[in-house]
């Protein structure tokens, strides 16, 4: 058995000790400060609640077209959107007719409007973009264009600044064009994006030419008139590899946005007409993940460093051999995607979600759809206040040929929104660098890619995106939005 041990003190000696320290407590007392005040808690890392899954459509239009769907092809810009605790949200229904929705925040039940379109072609790139002028309130809406013409309209003003006083008519939109107000543009259109400017008008991005020989441009809403500010990325020289050359190309972009301090920033790929450039020719001509900005609302471009790289509607375009335009290189033989997602944190720093093989499958892919199906990963790019690029891999296979999408919340956790819905996250405290999944999306039944409302975040702080349930051959199949409330 152990023993343990005590120690005795004499009384005389104890008496001692709590005399010296009676008499010391004064002069400790006079030396004592006040504790210091506690410091804010520390900013909490990302999580998920989900608070809300409502029904927009129980038959919207259903085809797979370019491995996609046209309501819910994630380089829509906007298919939903949020302004002033309104949202709003546009598709194809099962009759093929192009409706658009509102609902306050909070809402379980969408108000519609049949517009007098109906879709064209069973063609995955004729989406529904929504954009909204703030300087007169107008909601914008473009539709049904893939290397052709395209279809406009705009509601009558103030319907979006003050959506409580306005009835949500089909007499509040105006008729259907196919030019901006007589503005003509090109009848090479694809991929309009509208981008709201600090001002309160609106850009209206699109491409005019066709897939590996076309040129990214420009045209501008003040809130009175459209006008065009012409082609800013170009389209010729010379790519060469160790399996050919290619002499046209184009710029597809992953976004084009603007931070906090009015800066537009813009990721892309280059995809190269000839496809000798590639190992196989069942891969993606795209290589490389390239990205420039501009302080001046798209009227002229610089690389990450502020040097002058191109003018819209100028002699100099964008070029892919532009100096310090690459933030990734990559070779045209790992089925790099195109059109994948970017945005901005609160200190104004770009990232990018980008998607391809890793070279540890094979430096070669020969058929895109089943290669990244099986092998492909998702990656975080971002650049640092320093000027140096980080590029993490998210522990998740992307399962999928498809695209993702990325967030903030108002700490700066990333949140990107992988195809099926699933949801992956890391802490700004990490430095990105944590991620994991909070969200595998099995529930949703969705068909792929999703539709990311980039503009509720920063209005009540709920992550909020469309997607469409899966379908088989061209049966109509629900269309839903899901709301998870993030750390506020």
């Amino acid at each position: 058995m152990r023993l343990l041990s005590r120690t005795f003190v004499k009384p005389a000696l104890l008496a001692a000790a709590l005399l010296l320290t009676a008499t010391a407590l004064p002069a400790a007392a006079a030396d004592a400060r006040p504790a210091a005040a506690p410091g804010p808690p520390p900013a909490p890392g990302p999580s998920l609640t989900r608070i809300a899954d409502t029904e927009l459509d129980p038959e919207a239009v259903y085809f797979v077209s370019f491995d996609g769907l046209v309501n819910n092809s994630s380089f829509t810009k906007n298919g939903i959107l949020t302004h002033k605790r309104h949202q709003y949200a546009a598709w194809y229904t099962a009759d093929r007719s192009a409706v658009v929705a509102r609902r306050a925040l909070g809402d379980r039940e969408w108000e519609t409007v049949t517009l007098d379109h109906r879709l064209k072609y069973d063609d995955s790139h004729n989406v529904i973009s929504l954009g909204v002028s703030a300087a007169d309130g107008r909601l914008h809406v473009n539709m049904d264009s893939h290397a052709d013409g395209f279809f406009y309209l705009k509601s009558a003003p103030g319907l979006m600044n003050r959506p409580e006083a306005h009835d949500w008519t089909a007499d509040a939109f105006g008729p259907v064009q196919t030019s901006l107000d007589g503005l003509p543009l090109t009848d090479r259109f694809t991929y309009p994006q509208f981008v709201a400017t600090p001002a309160g008008g609106l850009l209206l991005s699109y491409r005019d030419g066709v897939s590996g020989n076309g040129r990214n441009a420009l045209a501008a809403y003040d809130g009175q008139r459209w006008r065009a500010l012409g082609q800013w990325s170009g389209s010729t020289g010379t790519y060469t590899t160790e399996h050919g050359s290619s002499s046209a190309r184009n710029m597809y972009l992953h976004g084009i946005d603007y931070g906090p301090d009015g800066t537009l920033h813009a990721f892309y790929t280059w995809r190269e007409q000839n496809t000798a450039v590639m190992c196989a020719p069942g891969g993606l001509s795209n290589h490389d993940t390239g990205y420039v900005r501009s302080t001046d609302d798209g009227r002229t471009w610089t690389n990450a460093a502020g040097e002058a790289v191109g003018t819209t509607g100028g002699p100099d375009l964008v070029a892919s051999d532009d100096p310090g335009t690459v933030a990734d290189p990559l070779s045209a033989d790992h089925a790099l995607m195109n059109q994948e997602h970017q945005a901005t944190d609160s200190a104004g720093r770009p990232h990018a979600l980008i998607s391809y093989v890793p070279g540890r499958f094979g430096q070669c892919s020969t058929d895109y759809v089943a290669d990244r199906k099986a092998n492909a990963r998702t990656f975080h790019l971002h650049r640092d206040d320093a000027g140096r690029w980080h590029k993490t891999e998210l522990p998740v296979p992307l399962a999928s040929s498809q695209r993702s999408k990325l967030a903030f919340d108002r700490y700066d956790n990333a949140y990107a929104v992988l195809p099926y819905g699933r949801i992956a996250a890391a802490s700004a405290a990490s430095g990105w660098t944590d991620w994991k999944l909070l969200f595998d999306g099995a529930d949703l039944d969705a068909f792929g890619e999703v539709n990311l409302d980039e503009t509720r975040l920063a209005q009540d702080g709920v992550l909020s995106f469309m997607y469409q349930q899966k379908s088989t051959g061209t049966t109509p199949s629900p269309l839903r939005t899901v709301d998870f409330a993030l750390p506020r």
